[in-house]
């Protein structure tokens, strides 16, 4: 089933991408290179969050890194 999911992300990845490709000029090769990474980077994300739901997410990571220092500048 999680085969289902990972492709209605990709679906809806190329759907976004036939949209705004076009709209994008020719001229603008750093946009369109911004582009293909964030939206490759959304789809490997998804696909990651797909198999892994129960993933860490960044409030976890600041609050081990700053946690010590809080205890330390406790009274």
């Amino acid at each position: 089933m999680k085969w289902l999911m990972v492709l209605g992300i990709v679906a809806v990845a190329i759907l976004i991408t036939l949209y705004e490709w076009p709209k994008i000029e020719k001229e603008q090769k750093r946009e369109k290179k911004v582009f293909v990474v964030l939206t490759t980077g959304s789809v490997i994300l998804g696909i990651v969050l797909v198999y892994f739901p129960d993933m860490p997410g960044p409030t976890q990571l600041v609050e081990a890194i700053f946690k010590p220092l809080g205890k330390l500048l406790e009274p």
